[in-house]
């Protein structure tokens, strides 16, 4: 029997938003040490592409390529008959010494190159040649597969808790039968032909409870309305917001202690990505008086915050996120009143009703026009609604292995939109907060003092955060 998975109007759009210069995948960039990995002096490609294998299983969407309904044009997810896995996990080496410095460099290559759309939409590059004997995978993975969360899924198939033993698989996987271009077509008209009875589930539902039905519809009103507020109003033209970016990527990464990042939050309040949000402000901001910009009160930074709407017992692939847009006090140079100003816009935030009316946007799509949530975010681009993407994804705190090799160091890769030059993504593991800041090649040259200067502004906070008062008393917190 047939098989297809209709992407959602979110998906979908991460796919309708992709050209020469904007390349829709996310990704990690993960350091072993190479130990268990070796054999015969280098890296046993065949058993971990074997370990892979048994593993996919478990995420049956990397197994899966794209396919179209005729006329609307809308994407599915079928099996791909002709999946091989030696196109999706890569080996190559670094030339001697190896160091970071060259890695960085192979890594901005490798994001630099778009996703085959005619196979399953992932690749998994094993790098070795590394300083220290180490071993490197860069993962990428296209935004329409996977968000931030749905990510840290997919990892944890490849890496488990240190003693972790791997079974051999035992299944052998075939392929379901692909739908011709008459059945998908059919398919949806048979989904459209829903909408009549789910509107009039919804009107039942109203009349048993009007009151409530009216005060809902002008919460969701409100909501759609704040969420497309900030496209109505665009945030300040600067150097990290080109017309367009170029196809060509720099990557770069910094790790802060993960106790010292939830001690300065102890010590000065808000939230873990409070103090994100307050690091990165004080680094933009750097960053621009450095660029020879007046970096005044009045510049409208902001930054685009992915905020996760997955249930914590959901495994379902795809993207389940809606977005804030924040204003960052990249004015500011004391980084106690920096973190205050950023915990009050996020504390607003989150109490609008911003979140709901994304939501919605994006049921509306998936019944209607599923280019609606497209044309939003071509408008937001447009007007310039926001300045960076600033993304925070909690990972495992327990040490973690891949094949008994055990994994050193992890950091994530957000994409580029079309008028964003820069974009940081982080990840929490073992005691660390890793940053992995992605970069147009081209407009952020000097990306490595962007990096250094987040270093620099997080000491600041700490220096801030240890001459105020210890707190009163520690209440369970949310990091």
């Amino acid at each position: 029997m047939a098989h297809w998975e209709r992407l959602s109007a979110l998906d979908a759009h991460f796919l309708d938003l992709e050209d020469r210069g904007c390349h829709m995948h996310t990704g990690a960039v993960l350091i072993f040490e190479r130990g268990p990995l070796e054999r015969q002096g280098g890296v046993d490609i065949e058993r971990i592409r074997d370990f892979v294998a048994d593993q996919l299983d478990r995420i049956p969407r990397y197994r899966q390529r794209l396919a179209w309904i005729p006329v609307e044009r809308h994407p599915v997810w079928v099996d791909d008959a002709h999946f091989n896995l030696q196109f999706h996990v890569r080996h190559t080496s670094l030339p001697h010494p190896g160091d970071e410095r060259q890695l960085k460099r192979l890594i901005g290559l490798l994001l630099s190159q778009k996703l085959d759309r005619g196979k399953p939409l992932w690749e998994m590059w094993v790098v070795e040649g590394l300083a220290g004997g180490r071993v490197a995978l860069v993962v990428k993975v296209h935004h329409c597969m996977v968000d931030g969360i749905g990510s840290v899924e997919m990892l944890a198939a490849m890496v488990k808790p240190e003693g972790f033993e791997a079974d051999a698989g035992t299944r052998r996987w075939r392929p379901r039968a692909q739908p011709g271009p008459a059945r998908l077509l059919a398919g949806d008209l048979a989904r459209r032909a829903g909408l009549p009875f789910a509107l009039a589930r919804a009107a039942a539902r109203a009349a048993s409870d009007p009151v409530g039905s009216v005060r809902s519809g002008l919460d969701t009103v409100a909501g759609l309305g704040a969420a497309l507020a900030p496209t109505m109003h665009p945030a300040s033209e600067t150097p990290l917001n080109p017309p367009h970016i170029g196809p060509h990527r720099r990557f770069d990464w910094a790790r802060f202690d993960f106790e010292a990042v939830r001690d300065v939050k102890h010590r000065l309040g808000g939230t873990v990505n409070d103090v994100v949000l307050a690091t990165a402000a004080g680094g933009v901001g750097r960053f621009l008086r450095q660029r020879g910009l007046r970096v005044s009160r009045e510049l409208d930074f902001r930054a685009l915050v992915p905020v996760n709407l997955r249930p914590r017992s959901s495994a379902e692939p795809g993207n389940r996120v809606a977005t804030l847009i924040a204003r960052l006090p990249v004015h500011e140079r004391d980084p106690r009143r920096r973190l205050e100003l950023v915990s009050e816009t996020m504390r607003d935030l989150k109490r609008s009703s911003r979140v709901r009316g994304a939501e919605l946007l994006e049921e509306v799509s998936d019944w209607t026009a599923t280019s609606l949530v497209t044309q939003t975010m071509r408008l937001a681009f447009a007007r310039r609604a926001f300045n960076l993407v600033v993304t925070n994804v909690p990972g495992p705190r327990i040490p973690m292995q891949f094949l008994g090799a055990p994994l050193r160091e992890i950091y994530p890769v957000v994409h580029l939109y079309p008028n964003q030059a820069l974009g940081i993504a982080l990840f929490t593991y073992h005691g660390g907060l890793h940053w992995g800041v992605n970069a147009d090649w081209d407009r952020v040259p000097d990306l490595h003092d962007f990096v250094e200067g987040l270093t620099l502004e997080f000491e600041a906070l700490r220096k801030a955060a240890a001459t105020a008062p210890p707190p009163e008393a520690e209440a369970p917190s949310r990091s």
